[in-house]
């Protein structure tokens, strides 16, 4: 049995030390907001954050976890959208989606760290998001406008 914070929650689940955090998130507890897609932690769709901090959760055995704090894309925002998410849907981001919600926990994690990034800090951020669709520029643009939102709120 394998102890998990997940989303404020705490959970017991019965998997194999080495079984990957993502299928754990998505299969074990229901929480399929992040997905799955290269498997090898070189797209950034899998991206949780672990004590605040982006990982790629494909490759990261659950019982490496410990007592640390898991959230996922269903718990960035506590009451309505995060800014990321706000500005997501401002700038019409998404084509396919796919990676969103990777992007989105990658961004949110950057803003936590840097409230203005610049252009070099957002594309360092998150040059280990792949984004099939190439929405690159509206990813930026929409980090920064996140940005705004955040300033504005507090």
């Amino acid at each position: 049995m394998i102890k998990l914070s997940v989303n404020n929650r705490h959970y017991q689940v019965d998997v194999e030390a080495d079984t990957p955090l993502l299928w754990v998130l998505r299969d074990e507890i229901g929480l399929t907001g992040t997905k799955f897609g290269c498997g090898i932690a070189q797209c950034g769709a899998c991206t949780v954050h672990i004590d605040g901090k982006p990982m790629r959760s494909c490759v990261l055995p659950a019982s490496s976890i410990g007592n640390k704090k898991i959230t996922t894309i269903e718990h960035l925002a506590r009451d309505g959208y995060h800014p990321v998410q706000q500005a997501w849907l401002e700038l019409q981001v998404p084509q396919c989606g796919y990676c969103q919600s990777g992007q989105l926990m990658s961004a949110a994690a950057l803003l936590a760290d840097n409230p203005s990034p610049s252009d070099s800090d957002i594309d360092r951020a998150m040059s280990g998001n792949i984004c099939r669709c190439g929405t690159y520029t509206r990813i930026r643009a929409a980090i920064h406008r996140a940005a705004e939102i955040q300033r504005e709120i507090h």
